[in-house]
């Protein structure tokens, strides 16, 4: 005679409370390191920052101990120290320009507030993820909004030669930042209702099998909006990251190779005719072929700057507050990584790099362990969008592909570059707590979301 039990696997938020303890640590070591480099005395708001970040991660880490007592351990702490550290970085600029009233930190910090803010709303408000496929269509209609927002004249901002951006007063944000996790939602909706047809067999060509005709309608469209993006806003960055995340995604979905041939042979024939139409492209690709050349010097000598000021900080780096990483032009928002490889070295750099492949893993990690396909495209769309950007981003400035106007999730100054990323993070939080937990509370916790709907219905 046997007895059959099942295993409860551990919640491991103590796990996450020490993490979080220690990436919290971390960035009041550094933070503490640049005053005493920089001005010589103990920095006198330094208890003030780490209580400020005590107050925020601690707040996050309780409620994820009451509304999501499963979810992955490792991503808040991550999140914390990517953020923290970049707020360290901002506030060592800051010193170096000498800017008075807090600087750009402290707008910082309150960008990081907010952040933590909406993700603990997410966690609140969303009690189970499928909730979020009924809202596909509404999140295409969002997405092409958020999309246009920059084209509407008197709203849109062109800075850096990318129209990117819509001003509201004295504030600026930049739409696509939150387009990019709309356009998950939808993408995952989409493909986990289409994925059998999207998969049938057309014909055979080199060994691969491509999809029928009339199914090639999706990815002709995403390839139009993408090349649409790139002609009226100069925006390579978004267009390479909205085009990638959907091919990816119907790559999940299908398991076709076919999708990712017609995919890049599409996109390859986008950005040649946009190279020959545009010359801001054009000045673009240039720095990335031949940036020491004496025609690209006259365009521009920010990547020339950040690639020597990563090469002086070689392999171990110059340490926080003994470089100059301000003689390169924005390093607190698109060249903040070669900032922090000229402080932090190419050790830092590779595990700064780390930590994205972290959170890239739990990502993947929670979509394999999900149960049900809509979880397993939203988990995988959400981490594959993060590690695209940060390529995008990283390779940029490495000059492995042209630069573009995207900034690093949770190290580059910007508003809407954190809430979006800190609302991503909660989602993958939540679809982790939905993967981790035991078959027999999720079924409760679905039979009471579903009873939760009904009662809406009826009233």
């Amino acid at each position: 005679m046997s007895t059959v039990t099942s295993l409860v696997p551990r919640t491991r938020r103590n796990v996450e409370l020490g993490l979080l303890l220690l990436a919290i640590g971390i960035v009041m070591l550094a933070y503490l390191n640049v005053g005493l480099a920089v001005q010589g005395t103990f920095p006198p708001d330094l208890l003030g920052y780490g209580l400020g970040f005590l107050v925020l991660g601690g707040g996050f880490h309780l409620v994820l101990r009451w509304r999501a007592p499963y979810a992955d351990p490792l991503l808040l702490p991550i999140g914390t120290l990517l953020n923290g550290l970049g707020l360290v970085m901002i506030h060592r600029l800051d010193l170096a320009h000498q800017r008075t009233g807090g600087g750009m930190a402290f707008k910082q910090l309150t960008w990081s507030a907010l952040g933590v803010i909406i993700a603990i709303a997410v966690i609140i408000a969303l009690r189970d993820h499928r909730q979020l496929r009924r809202f596909t269509f509404i999140a295409m209609a969002t997405s092409i909004g958020l999309l246009l927002l920059p084209l509407v004249p008197g709203l849109g901002r062109n800075i850096n030669g990318n129209r990117i951006w819509i001003g509201l007063g004295p504030f600026s944000f930049q739409p696509g930042e939150i387009a990019k996790i709309t356009l998950t939602v939808f993408f995952a909706g989409y493909l986990v209702q289409t994925r059998d047809v999207l998969s049938l067999v057309g014909k055979r060509f080199l060994g691969i099998a491509f999809p029928r005709p009339r199914d090639l309608g999706p990815i002709l469209i995403a390839w139009l909006v993408s090349v649409l993006v790139l002609v009226f806003e100069r925006d390579l960055g978004s267009s390479l990251l909205f085009f990638g995340l959907f091919v990816a995604m119907i790559y999940v979905a299908t398991e076709r190779r076919s999708w990712v041939a017609i995919g890049l042979t599409l996109f390859c024939f986008g950005a040649y005719f946009a190279y020959l139409m545009f010359g801001h492209l054009q000045q673009r690709v240039l720095l990335w072929l031949h940036p020491f050349s004496q025609q690209a010097l006259q365009v521009s000598d920010q990547l020339v700057l950040g690639l020597m000021g990563m090469a002086s900080g070689g392999l171990f780096g110059t340490g926080l507050g003994r470089g100059h990483p301000n003689f390169t032009y924005f390093a607190e928002s698109d060249f903040i990584y070669p900032s922090m490889g000229e402080e932090f070295g190419l050790f830092g750099l590779f595990a700064l790099l780390m930590l994205y492949v972290l959170i890239v893993e739990r990502g993947l990690r929670t979509a394999l362990g999900v149960r049900d396909g809509f979880g397993k495209l939203l988990a995988t769309g959400l981490s594959f969008s993060m590690a695209l950007q940060v390529f995008v981003v990283v390779g940029g400035v490495t000059r492995v592909i042209p630069l573009t106007g995207l900034t690093l999730p949770f190290l580059s100054y910007g508003g809407s570059s954190l809430l979006a990323n800190w609302a991503l993070l909660a989602l993958l939080l939540r679809i982790s707590d939905q993967a981790r937990r035991p078959v027999a509370e999720t079924a409760v916790a679905s039979s009471a979301s579903s009873e939760a709907t009904e009662v809406v219905k009826l009233r």
